[in-house]
């Protein structure tokens, strides 16, 4: 199986939200979201968005594509994160060997509500 690396360029950032100090890494590339895709086969994004990761989360091939087959489901581990923030979105990165990088915005739901892929 083939592994994807990726090398964009991120800049770190410190931001206040919500009266709170975060941390997040801006992409160095603008990326098109998806609204509500069910499965990565489903996905038609659209616009260029700013994308902020403030989390990466590192799975198992198996457990990336249980996640992949179904976006919809609720989970606990994304409830409460994402939302637009200035020009782009706040995301959680996905990776995994071999599969694609993911960037889900659940704005503030426990589901993936906005996503995008990169390979």
């Amino acid at each position: 199986m083939k592994t994807i690396t990726l090398t964009i360029e991120r800049k770190p950032h410190t931001f206040t939200i919500e009266g709170n100090e975060v941390e997040l890494e801006e992409l160095g590339i603008r990326l098109p979201f998806a609204r509500k895709p069910t499965s990565l086969r489903e996905m038609c994004a659209t616009g260029e968005h700013v994308v902020y990761v403030t989390e990466t989360v590192t799975m198992t091939p198996e457990a990336f594509d249980a996640f992949a087959c179904n976006l919809l489901a609720s989970r606990d581990w994304l409830a409460g994160k994402g939302g637009y923030f200035g020009q782009g979105r706040l995301c959680v990165e996905i990776c995994a060997p071999g599969r694609p990088y993911l960037y889900v915005d659940p704005s503030g739901g426990d589901y993936v509500r906005y996503l995008a892929r990169i390979g």
